[in-house]
């Protein structure tokens, strides 16, 4: 049986979820939510008090990314226009970082390809 991978990024966890559900009750069973992103790592834990002195990088403090590369990968997530807080991203399409992957029967992929789009979700 043939399968087609579907893709979709959503703006929030809820949204994903929903789609998921909808997925569900047509009858599909092969979904995975996730959270993707720019820089490694599942963000701050914790407040981070900037005059203690105790932050390991601007981009670990701004952008709540884990480096655990080196001085080179914390250099580079400090100079992106998103660490400084002045970045401006315009197209709230491109600000997806919720990704719904399903594996759906071929000739039922527009189906839940409808579903998910129905939900908010850009294939």
């Amino acid at each position: 049986m043939k399968e087609r991978n579907i893709l979709a990024g959503f703006h929030t966890e809820e949204d994903a979820g929903k789609a998921a559900d909808a997925l569900r009750q047509a009858g599909f069973s092969t979904m995975q939510i996730d959270r993707v992103g720019q820089f490694p790592g599942d963000g701050n834990e914790s407040i981070m008090n900037p005059i203690s002195g105790e932050i390991p990088s601007l981009g670990n403090m701004t952008l709540a990314g884990d480096f655990p590369s080196g001085r080179d990968a914390s250099v580079l997530a400090a100079v992106d226009p998103d660490a400084s807080g002045m970045a401006d991203r315009g197209d709230d399409d491109l600000n997806r970082s919720v990704l719904l992957t399903a594996v759906v029967p071929e000739e039922r992929g527009d189906e839940a390809t409808q579903i998910i789009t129905s939900c908010g979700g850009m294939i």
